[in-house]
């Protein structure tokens, strides 16, 4: 059992994929700040400063008007958070979108340097095949 698990641990597709959760979860860090510290921000500007978050109906129990949703939460109301969706649902847009663009120009660069590389293997000149070589031999064979 132990050989198995080390053959089972050695396989390259297991180690591509903890490598690909690793990089994955550094991946979302940097999405997370680009998305929170950068885009956001001119979001909140684009739509005057408003923040959903704090957009809800109170289900039951009491709650001071224009408590935040936080104060209606700790106050024990059952609350009906529909803001706080719609902030989740415009963040996951503006994350797919960043993340779509950040593949399509890691395509792009990887497309460049397939069509570079291409270039380059049709640039280098072809030399005789081993069939040219082995009747060039044959042939002076023949005339010595």
């Amino acid at each position: 059992m132990i050989k198995e698990f080390k053959d089972f641990i050695a396989k390259g597709n297991v180690m591509d994929m903890a490598v690909g959760i690793i990089i994955g979860a550094a991946f979302t860090a940097i999405v997370k700040s680009m998305v929170g510290d950068l885009i956001n921000p001119f979001v909140g500007l684009f739509l005057g400063g408003v923040d959903f978050t704090n957009l809800y109906v109170v289900l039951s129990g009491d709650v001071p008007s224009g408590a935040s949703l936080e104060a209606a939460r700790e106050a024990g109301a059952a609350v009906f958070a529909y803001g706080a969706f719609i902030m989740a649902v415009i963040n996951f847009l503006i994350i797919a979108f960043v993340v779509f663009m950040l593949v399509r120009y890691v395509n792009k660069v990887k497309d460049m340097a397939a069509r570079e590389e291409e270039a380059v293997e049709e640039a280098a000149p072809a030399g005789p095949s081993e069939l040219d070589v082995l009747l060039e031999i044959r042939d002076s064979l023949k005339q010595g």
